[in-house]
């Protein structure tokens, strides 16, 4: 009996389904054991990309510190007057 335009009838259907669940206390074990290092890998990644973005801003943020005290130290500077020859 052909349920499906492509072949498959509904035997085929409980067999796939069957082996599905005789297979898979195997199958997601041994995927689990090999992803696991791999999103360890790159959680680990991730934190030391954190870790060096904040650092990098946090040097930015110096940066614009000094610029920003200079700029006021030359503000409230008296006016250097003009020497003559």
């Amino acid at each position: 009996m052909k349920l499906f335009s492509n072949g498959f009838s509904a035997s085929t259907g409980m067999m796939v389904g069957i082996g599905a669940v005789i297979l898979a206390p195997i199958v997601i074990p041994a995927v689990a054991a090999v992803l696991k290092p791999v999103a360890k890998t790159a959680i680990k990644g991730g934190i030391l990309v954190y870790r060096k973005g904040r650092q990098a801003v946090a040097e930015v943020g110096e940066s614009v510190e000094d610029l920003v005290a200079e700029a006021k130290a030359e503000i409230n500077a008296p006016p250097m007057e003009a020497t003559e020859a």
